[in-house]
């Protein structure tokens, strides 16, 4: 018999009768491992073949993170609004669940990122990985994205931005987003960057408003180390990792950003289909609408 954890956000309208009706059903087919309804919980130590996500995408993405790597298949049903990775809905949770349960859906793996902060002073001799989180302040994953963000007062800041061991560049704006292709749909879509298929291993660098007309989007390898740093930043600037974890970043300081060591493992829903989501919940490709 498989083990289903679920984690459900109460916040959410809805959550607390679907949580009641759903546990109930799964008794009889699976043993419930237990269930979590706040977003702090560490969830790497938790024993469960299949983790059961009631909320939204902010929920799944907070569900990733505190699993460290652990691979659990996470099925969303989403209770928010767009759920591009919460993809099941209430209504046909029962029927989907047993299809999961049943080994008969599709897990799709999702690359994930790590983000290092180092402060100004920081020696880092090389760029070994091991050697970046022996020095590190802060350290997490996303699934998503990171997100450098300009903050109060809300002055331009000053970035440089490298990849490997290439000069870098240097840009003012409000900020910049190192996003994955599952979070290319989310933050970096909205600042102009380009939706990326999750079946590619990919980092896409984004900037926020920049002060200039010719800094574009840039999509690189997923072996590649980024660095970011700030060069004059505000007191209110901070690093967010999928809207969640984050610090505040000060003159000097250095971000990292590569490719996670471990994938995010998510069941797919069968009736979606990637364009069709995308011309569903964001409108994509829609024509214009012409008085008669």
């Amino acid at each position: 018999m498989k083990r289903v954890m679920i984690v459900a956000n109460l916040l959410k309208p809805h959550v607390r009768q679907t949580l009641d009706r759903i546990v109930p059903y799964l008794r009889d087919k699976a043993q419930v491992a237990g269930i979590e309804t706040d977003d702090l919980t560490d969830l790497s130590q938790i024993q469960a073949d299949l983790i059961l996500v009631l909320g939204g995408d902010g929920t799944l993405l907070s569900a990733a993170r505190r699993l460290l790597g652990k691979q659990i298949p996470l099925m969303g049903v989403n209770f928010g609004r767009l759920g591009f990775l919460a993809a099941f809905t209430p209504a046909e949770l029962n029927d989907q669940i047993d299809l999961a349960l049943a080994d008969k859906l599709t897990i799709r793996r999702r690359m994930s990122i790590e983000t290092s902060v180092l402060a100004a002073d920081a020696q880092l001799r090389s760029c070994d990985i091991p050697e970046i989180r022996r020095l590190r302040r802060f350290g997490a994953t996303a699934l998503n994205d990171a997100v450098i963000t300009a903050g109060a007062p809300f002055h331009m800041i000053e970035l440089e931005i490298s990849a490997d061991s290439q000069t870098g560049v240097r840009y003012s704006g409000d900020g910049m987003i190192a996003s994955t292709p599952s979070g290319s749909t989310a933050y970096n879509v909205s600042a102009g960057g380009p939706i990326i298929t999750p079946d590619i291993d990919c980092i896409c660098i984004t900037p926020i408003c920049p002060h200039s007309l010719a800094f574009r989007p840039v999509v690189v390898a997923p072996s590649t180390l980024i660095r970011v740093t700030g060069i004059h930043v505000n007191r209110g600037t901070t690093l967010f990792c999928d809207g969640q974890a984050n610090t505040h970043i000060a003159d000097g300081e250095r971000i990292l950003i590569h490719k996670a060591d471990h994938d995010v493992l998510v069941v797919e829903n069968p009736q979606n289909r990637e364009w069709r989501t995308l011309a569903q919940k964001l409108h994509w490709a829609i024509s214009p609408k012409y008085n008669p």
